[in-house]
């Protein structure tokens, strides 16, 4: 076959559909589609839009309810540690109890003063390092200069000349700090 050949065999079956008939019936069945699709595009949305709206609404829900429940589960667990919060510092002090009855009751049994004033000593000094375990320590005052954030002055000494002006004389009743918080401030005599 020639080039001319298939150009005419082209022409003929070009020719032998109806041209016009078949782009009408194409025009209005894309019409019609299009008409369709734009319902259907208008309606999407909306659906769309609507089913987002309700979803969002079940996580805020979700939402709500799970922070209701931290919110519950935090208070009691506040509540736990304010009931329960010493039981440590407890527990430790208790041997120290001990200590002190078996003391109290060994007491009884010898007349030897000196031996009490042992066993004091000894409980005390257990007792000073179970407060340090538990994070308590003495403030210092001896020759420290007065510090309003540590110390209370319950007393203005005169006359201790320029040296002791602004320390710490005395102390009157010791003070201590919890983990670098001052729990019970030292109560102290000042030089003027």
């Amino acid at each position: 076959m020639t080039e001319k050949d298939i150009n005419i065999e082209d022409e003929e079956t070009l020719n032998e559909a109806p041209v016009e008939e078949t782009d009408k019936e194409t025009a209005e069945a894309t019409t019609e589609e299009a008409a369709q699709t734009e319902e259907v595009e208008e309606l999407d949305p909306l659906e769309k839009a609507q089913k987002e709206i309700e979803e969002l609404k079940t996580q805020i829900l979700y939402k709500a309810a799970e922070f209701e429940n931290y919110r519950k589960r935090t208070l009691k667990e506040r509540a736990e540690l304010i009931l329960n919060g010493g039981e440590k510092v407890i527990t430790a002090v208790l041997p120290v109890l001990d200590d002190m009855e078996r003391a109290i009751a060994n007491g009884a049994k010898t007349d030897d003063p000196q031996v009490l004033r042992e066993g004091m000593e000894l409980i005390y000094q257990k007792f000073v390092k179970t407060l340090e375990g538990q994070g308590v320590s003495k403030i210092e005052t001896k020759d420290a200069d007065f510090d309003t954030d540590l110390h209370e002055a319950v007393a203005m000494v005169p006359g201790m000349g320029d040296d002791k002006k602004g320390k710490v004389i005395d102390c009157l009743q010791e003070g201590y700090k919890l983990n670098d918080k001052v729990i019970r401030h030292a109560k102290v005599a000042v030089g003027q």
